[in-house]
This record gives structure tokens, C-alpha cells and sequence, in this order.
């Protein structure tokens, strides 16, 4: 499933939808008219387990071809919000996990030129996530050098604590598209968070596949543009550090609960590694692709 969180107007609460086609089908909706409780909410959704995925599968499946009066909504008359538009707790993310990103940022961004033996692990606040064509801010009093970062993001399904690498997918319920926007002079002392913490410094969506559909998350084409010109193109085959290998390795110490987002990775292509060095600016378009998932698109605003 290609699942969304959306609404009709301003006013309206957010709702969990699927994307079907050029429709969102409502799941709440959707299970009443079946006679199912499916909850309205992502992380609600979540919760309930891999259960409620193959539920809403089979309803989905079952009333393709004649949905229920009010249940699909054309997909251009919804707006579609950060799948997740508030985390329960901070993003995980992960630096230095491509070896060209390595290199480039070794060049240009004092880190080591050395491939990490362990995964390099960061967060950003719920406060930085904004949805696909929401505004990023930029805050020329804060900073002059705004970076970009196409990033597959996987989203935790069930609880995982001190999990092995051999079964750590069984504990993802899909996977979406975050742009892991950096300010690069804001760096402190080696830290990270208020470089990539700042508000909307989280594009993410526009969607969730669930994990069935994706099947190999090691085998994904992810590039970026800005103002429609290349700048990123790879694959995720090319991290460092697996999905797997990440779910392992920060369960060993934090436990990763339904819902949990992390951040996995950018390849090489970033603005801070690039001759002459480039920067995303007020009026800048940046877009973020991936391979089965789909596109991220957003503008940047002056605040």
C-alpha cells in the first residue's frame, strides 16, 4: 500500500489514506462501510500491527473496482501532509553512510576522510518535518550555506530492542523519502542537531509504501534536482551501513518503537562537496526522488 496522510480543507483534521491510482481512499471510511474498525490516524495505523496492513490490503483489493459513495477522493482536490506530520520523538538520522559522501565531505566539511566503522547517528526534532510543497525556511540571519540531502527514510512497525541483523526488517513497516536539509555553518563543536534541526528541516513523504511492496530497500535508484538540475544520483545499494544493519545497531541501545523514522543516508552530489560550493536559496525548488516510492517537492521561502 501507498499510504498518506491528507485533508479536504484547512479546517479539517488530517486523515490516513491510500493512494490508489489517482484517488485517495479513505481507510477509516473505507472499514465502516465493510464493517472493519481502521483508525483515521498514521501512527494509529501503526500501532495496530502488520494485522491492520494485510486488513486494509484485502478492503482495498475487495472494492477497487466499485468504491463506496464518498470513500475516493481524486488525489487533486486533497492536500497531502507529511505522512507522519508529528513524530512521537526525534528522527534518527545517519550521517556519513555513502563512501563518496564520505570523501566529498571529508573535503569540504572537516569530518574524517575515514569510512566509519559504526553507523554515525544524529536526530532531528519533530519540529523539523513538513510535508511534500510545504515552504523550507530560510533564515539569512542563521545561515548562508543551506544543503540538501535525498534520503530513504524507514519507517519502524513494531517495537525493537537488541534485535538481530537477520531479522531486523521484519521490524520495518515501510519506507518514504526524506530531504535531510543541513545548514552547514551552523555546525558546533562537531555536533550536528541545530544544523538539521531547524524548523522544516525535514521534507518527508509524500507517502509510505509499506514494506511488502518495496521488497529489496538495498536495490533503489534516489536522485535530487533543484530548479530541475541534477545534482544527487545513486542507488541505495551503496550504503555503508544496510537498513538491517542500522535497525541492529541502534536497538542495541535505544529501543525503536511503531512509528520511529530513520533518516538512512545521503549519497554524494550534496551542495557543500560540489566546485564551486552551492547553496539552496529563496526561490530555489528542491526536488527528492526514489524508486518506488515517488517525488518530494519543495520550494524555498525567505523568514
Amino acid at each position: 500500500m501507498r499510504l498518506v496522510t491528507y485533508r479536504r480543507t484547512v479546517n479539517e483534521e488530517s486523515r490516513l489514506g491510500a493512494l490508489v491510482d489517482d484517488l485517495v481512499v479513505d481507510l477509516q471510511w473505507l472499514g465502516d462501510a465493510a464493517g472493519i474498525d481502521l483508525p483515521a490516524d498514521m501512527l494509529d495505523f501503526i500501532d495496530l500491527g502488520p494485522q491492520a496492513v494485510k486488513s486494509a490490503t484485502e478492503l482495498l483489493n475487495t472494492y477497487r473496482e466499485d468504491w463506496p459513495v464518498g470513500v475516493a477522493i481524486p488525489v487533486q482536490n486533497v492536500k497531502l501532509l507529511a505522512p507522519i506530520p508529528r513524530p512521537r520523538k526525534n528522527i534518527f538520522g545517519i550521517g556519513l553512510n555513502y563512501t563518496e559522501h564520505v570523501a566529498e565531505s571529508a573535503k569540504s566539511l572537516d569530518t574524517s576522510p575515514d569510512l566509519p566503522k559504526q553507523p554515525v547517528i544524529f536526530s532531528k526534532p519533530p519540529t523539523t518535518v513538513i510535508g511534500n510543497g510545504d515552504a523550507i525556511e530560510h533564515n539569512a540571519k542563521i545561515t548562508q550555506q543551506m544543503d540538501w540531502e535525498c534520503e530513504l527514510a524507514a519507517i519502524i512497525g513494531t517495537r525493537a530492542k537488541r534485535v538481530e541483523r537477520k531479522d531486523a526488517l521484519q521490524y520495518v513497516f515501510g519506507y518514504s523519502i526524506m530531504n535531510d536539509i543541513s545548514a552547514r555553518d551552523n555546525r558546533r563543536s562537531g555536533q550536528w542537531i541545530y544544523s538539521k534541526g531547524q524548523d522544516t528541516y525535514a521534507p518527508f513523504g509524500p507517502c509510505i509504501v509499506t514494506a511488502d511492496e518495496i521488497g529489496d530497500p538495498q536495490n533503489l535508484k534516489l536522485w535530487l534536482t533543484v530548479n530541475g538540475v541534477e545534482k544527487q544520483n545513486s542507488n541505495t545499494a551503496y550504503m555503508l551501513f544496510k537498513v538491517d544493519e542500522l535497525i541492529a545497531d541502534i536497538s542495541q541501545g535505544i529501543t525503536l518503537e511503531p512509528g520511529d523514522i530513520i533518516a538512512t543516508g545521503t549519497p554524494a552530489g550534496v551542495g557543500a562537496g560540489r566546485t564551486p560550493q552551492e547553496w539552496l536559496w529563496p526561490g530555489d525548488v528542491v526536488e527528492c526522488h526514489i524508486e518506488g516510492i515517488g517525488s518530494l517537492r519543495n520550494p524555498v521561502v525567505a523568514v
